[in-house]
């Protein structure tokens, strides 16, 4: 019994992996201006279709809003209120994906969170 209980940890150990979504540092912009945010992907692949990658952002006082979401095979879903003003860029030669927001307003001021 012993020896079943060891290789069933063993098989269960290795199968342990991680997923990490590392964004790049705050920033603060004017009226009018424009800022990328870049989002690094470990653990998956972005053109896994079988994963989605995505933004979402909070403002001070107010529900989580979606932004969008894009799976590994180029389907996107997106918040058609924001599509004009967040734009979304997938760069599979070094696993990131960016969220360019243009022409930003007050509005717009938020923490921005890439999801999966």
């Amino acid at each position: 019994m012993l020896s079943v209980t060891l290789m069933l940890l063993l098989v269960v150990g290795s199968c342990v992996y991680s997923i990490d979504l590392i964004q790049s540092d705050s920033e603060v912009v004017q009226p009018g201006q424009s800022v990328t945010i870049t989002c690094q992907v470990s653990g998956y692949s972005l053109t896994d279709r079988n994963y989605a990658t995505g933004w979402i952002r909070r403002s001070e006082g107010k529900a989580l809003e979606w932004i969008l979401h894009r799976w590994g095979n180029g389907d996107v879903a997106q918040n058609n209120a924001l599509k004009n003003k967040l734009l979304h860029h997938t760069h599979t030669s070094n696993s990131s994906v960016t969220l360019t927001g243009v022409n930003l307003q007050p509005e717009d001021t938020a923490v921005y969170y890439c999801v999966r």
